[in-house]
Order: structure tokens, then sequence, then C-alpha cells
């Protein structure tokens, strides 16, 4: 594989994960509420699954998957209403407040692990990743060359991609925290993080394949 092509793949996954979804809007908020540091333990969720899911479409089931018509659309809404939860969660919660360092008052309460397993179902709960994941791969396999080879080198790049934009809206929350939480959008800013969860939610569940 030519690094033409790898850089043609990494510019298409860099694209589809980089645009605002669940999953970086979680990382958003994660990174205005705990800050870019603790984050990682919930880019590392992210890119668990994301990992998981391209081996499912590299192994074949994909394919099953996306013929599944049933499975696909008990997975599209059980993790539409796992999104909804969560809005409604963060919107009925308390105001959150920042202390000096930065660092959110509620950050001792929230362990790493919970950080984890909550990136990691929001990730799992939209099944349109293997979707996209069984489109793309076959695109960029050539047959002249290994295909195991091939495809752990496509996983490696997508989850450096994946890893990288996790973190960096991660960061761009932790960035404009203060911005927030001195403004006098800050006392609003629950009800708009909970009302985007839930808008992505019902977008979610909505959509089509």
């Amino acid at each position: 594989m030519s690094l033409n092509f790898v850089l043609l793949y990494a510019t298409t996954v860099f694209i589809a994960s980089i645009i605002p979804g669940p999953s970086m809007l979680l990382a958003l908020t994660h990174g205005m509420q705990f800050g870019a540091r603790r984050s990682i333990a919930s880019a590392m969720g992210n890119l668990s699954v994301t990992i998981l899911q391209a081996l499912i479409s590299i192994a074949g089931l994909g394919t099953i998957l996306i013929a599944s018509e049933m499975t696909f659309q008990i997975i599209k809404f059980v993790g539409a209403a796992y999104l909804v939860y969560i809005g409604i969660s963060i919107s009925l919660s308390p105001t959150i407040s920042f202390i000096s360092n930065g660092e959110s008052q509620i950050q001792r309460r929230v362990s790493l692990g919970k950080m984890f397993s909550q990136a990691a179902l929001v990730t799992a709960g939209n099944p349109k990743a293997i979707v996209f994941f069984t489109a793309i791969f076959p695109q960029f396999i050539d047959p002249s060359v290994g295909y195991i080879k091939q495809s752990f080198m496509l996983i490696g790049v997508n989850s450096i991609i994946a890893f990288s934009c996790f973190m960096l809206y991660a960061i761009s929350g932790q960035k404009i925290v203060d911005l927030y939480s001195k403004a006098s959008i800050g006392k609003y800013i629950n009800k708009i993080i909970g009302g985007s969860f839930i808008g992505a939610g019902i977008g979610l569940a909505a959509s089509n394949k």
C-alpha cells in the first residue's frame, strides 16, 4: 500500500471522525467537566469500542449486522435511548462549578472507570460506525498484499486518528470552560449540553442506515 493511499485513507477517516457526533459531544462534555487529562480515560473507552467495531467489519460480521435489520435497529435504539438518558441526567444535574485550578468539583465523585464505560457505551450505541468501516475498508485493501497486515495497519491509523479527535474535543472543552463558567450563559450550560445529547439521541433514532 503506497503512502498516498495511506494518506487518502487517513484523510477520509479524519473527516468522518472530526465531524461532531455523540462521541465527540461526550468528549467536549468530559473535557469541560473533568479536564483533558482525565478525559484520556474516556478516549480509551471510545477507542476500545472503535477498534472492536473495525475488527467486526474486517471479520465480515459487519455485513451480517447490516443485513440484519432487526439487530441493527435494536442497537441503534438502545444507543439513542442511552444518549437521551445522559442528556436528561445532565439537564437535571446541579450547575457545574469550577475551582481555581480549572478542575470541576464533581471530578472527585466520578471515577475514571465510569468515564471509560460511558464513552464505550456511547460509541457502541452507534452501529453506523460498523457500516462506515464495512464500506471503507474494501476500498483500501490491496488484494496483492497480505490482508492481515493491511487490516492491522488500517486499524492502527484509524485508532490514532480516533484518539486524537476525541482528545482534541476534550482539550477544547477544557479551554472554553472558563468562558462558559464566567459568562451569563454559564448557569445554562447543563441545559445546553443536556439538550444536545437529547437531540443527538432523537436524531440517531430517527435516522436511516
